[in-house]
């Protein structure tokens, strides 16, 4: 019989680099299991259904809601609806499998209190000036949405005690070999 996996979370504020540190596993780390999250969100270019995100409407939002088929849920930046399904992630930790989460911070409260055994990992940004330098370079959000964004943001860098690990995100592999490392597996 195999021994379940600790599931490992990482979470962080709007444009630290969890997307993209989560690619990188991908990329590097096919081992290492990433959740894909439902929203209620459109699609940013280039995202992928079912790779990326599972778009989903509000009405498939709710009944999956309903269904107890989230491990967590929340509305971000006061917009839209994210959350993570349930059933992939207890198959993985079944199998020994290791998992991860890339969630936000409501989420990973969410988690913690469903699964107080898991992981905690805070991606941070090397400032605050950074930060905001990403979140615009990135040009997906307008100017209003930007100051929403920004305003969760300070928020997010606010409740990094609450996790057992944080990492700067000041180099995409440096900080994805420590994630792998934290999770116990060996880096490349």
């Amino acid at each position: 019989m195999t021994t379940p996996a600790r599931l490992t979370v990482l979470a962080g504020p709007t444009a630290v680099g969890k997307g993209t540190v989560s690619a990188d596993i991908r990329a590097r780390y096919p081992e290492v299991w990433l959740s894909v999250s439902a929203t209620t969100r459109a699609p940013r270019p280039g995202e992928v259904d079912g790779v990326h995100y599972h778009f989903v409407t509000d009405d498939e939002f709710d009944r999956m809601v309903a269904d107890g088929q989230l491990l967590e849920w929340a509305v971000v930046h006061g917009r839209n609806r994210y959350g993570t399904p349930r059933a992939p992630v207890e198959a993985r930790l079944a199998k020994g499998e290791p998992a991860l989460l890339e969630i936000d911070l409501q989420g990973a409260r969410q988690v913690r209190a469903s699964m107080p055994d898991a992981r905690f990992v805070f991606l941070a940004p090397p400032s605050f000036e950074e930060l905001e330098r990403r979140l615009v370079g990135r040009g997906t959000e307008g100017p209003e949405e930007r100051e929403r964004r920004l305003a969760t943001a300070r928020i997010e860098l606010a409740a990094e005690a609450e996790f057992d690990h944080v990492i700067v995100n000041d180099d995409v592999a440096r900080a994805t070999d420590e994630l792998i490392a934290t999770m116990g597996l060996p880096t490349r």
